[in-house]
């Protein structure tokens, strides 16, 4: 079966769901992925509540394919430990404030000079650099920078928060995954390592191109494209149904609009293809009558032979059970000996080759810390020395 990164290996200092997104991925590639975390409460991502009395179903579906030890950073031995991990691995990921691990004196420059080839990723809200550097934040607030969320439920009269923190999956997890992938293949032709900085804000700022292209346009006098995809055209909306559900219509092209209007025996509204969406207008309440005149199940049968891009809204419950998804591959099981079977999503592309990324399920908190330092020549007593010390657990007092 297919593993691209077999052989590489990546220390995870991260901590929270978009972050094992990323690590994660890059798992789920081949990788050999070692969450490294304090071992008061690790990673707080991992727990379903703050007592930490349950684990959190989004982490047993983030961090497959890893193994986890606890080090205590804080502690001298703890960085030297790290140090020491650092000279056999490829990539070291971390989300701390900027300048945590400096301070800390396992930063870029500090692992550089035990692994010149190391490839060190810190990945932030706002990056290592610029005057919001030290700004805490969540994924909101990036998005209120980036000019995204003041155009998300435009026709609303207020900004709508998507229903995903984007910039933290698209930035912390995937543009930080596809930096960390890149710098690997510079080095396997440089021989050279690379310190990555990624900001979600940046990320999010550079998705919104269509957004900014309209702006550069109404700058130069020019129209924007008539079709409005944020919520203000008729032909790209979500409407409500007889049974409360919704559908998403997003005929954009003149065919598609054509072939919906065919369809619902309307072709006189050809025409209105352009149209805003304003809640009194005629034609806005047409369709709002229209689709709420039949469930949402029946406008997905009328539609199923339609090229007209008509689709049902399903909840999260009704994706998990969505039969393209289960065909696939992107919705199955995996036995874990100690969880039972828990569901997984798969990973988002196909191989000609089989992806090989079911190996084992997410590691319990510190699961793999005695293995991991006898691999680098601890002893079974020196390892115990080192828990009693507090720095691969918390000292019992």
């Amino acid at each position: 079966m297919y593993q691209p990164l077999a052989g590489i290996k990546i220390l995870d200092c991260t901590r929270l769901l978009p972050y094992q997104y990323c690590t994660m991925l890059l798992g789920d590639l081949g990788a050999e992925v070692l969450k490294v975390e304090e071992p008061r409460e690790g990673d707080y991502g991992r727990w379903g509540d703050g007592a930490r009395t349950y684990e959190s179903d989004a982490f047993v579906m983030a961090n497959r394919n890893k193994k986890s030890m606890k080090l205590n950073l804080k502690h001298d031995k703890g960085k030297e430990i790290l140090k020491k991990l650092a000279v056999e691995y490829d990539v070291l990921i971390e989300s701390f404030r900027p300048g945590v691990m400096d301070r800390l004196g396992v930063g870029y420059e500090d692992m550089k000079q035990v692994n010149p080839a190391i490839i060190y990723c810190s990945t932030t809200g706002f990056g290592q650099t610029g005057p919001y550097r030290r700004m805490v934040g969540h994924d909101i607030n990036y998005l209120g920078y980036s000019g995204i969320l003041a155009w998300t439920g435009e026709h609303t009269g207020r900004p709508v928060v998507p229903g995903i923190p984007i910039g933290d999956m698209a930035g912390g997890g995937l543009v930080t995954a596809m930096a960390v992938l890149s710098a690997l293949v510079g080095r396997e032709r440089t021989g050279k390592g690379q310190y990555i900085d990624v900001g979600q804000a940046d990320v999010l700022l550079s998705l919104n191109i269509r957004n900014t292209a309209e702006v550069l346009a109404r700058r130069k006098g020019r129209t924007a494209r008539p079709v409005d995809v944020r919520g203000l055209s008729l032909c790209y909306n979500t409407y409500k149904t007889s049974d409360d559900k919704f559908v998403a219509l997003g005929a954009v092209e003149p065919k598609f609009w054509s072939n919906f209007c065919k369809t619902v025996g309307k072709e006189e509204w050809v025409e209105n293809h352009l149209l805003r969406y304003e809640d009194g207008s005629e034609m806005t309440e047409a369709l709002k009558t229209l689709f709420a005149s039949k469930s949402r199940d029946e406008w997905e049968k009328i539609f199923k032979d339609v090229e007209s891009c008509i689709t049902p809204v399903l909840t999260p419950d009704e994706a998990l059970e969505n039969e393209h998804y289960k065909e696939r591959g992107m919705i199955f099981t995996m036995d874990d000996p100690d969880r039972g079977e828990i569901l997984q999503i798969g990973f988002p592309a196909k191989f000609s080759d089989e992806l090989n990324f079911k190996r084992s399920p997410a590691p319990f908190f510190g699961q793999h810390t005695d293995e991991v330092l006898a691999g680098i020549g601890f002893t079974k007593q020196e390892i115990e020395e080192l828990r009693n010390e507090g720095v691969i657990d918390v000292p019992q007092k």
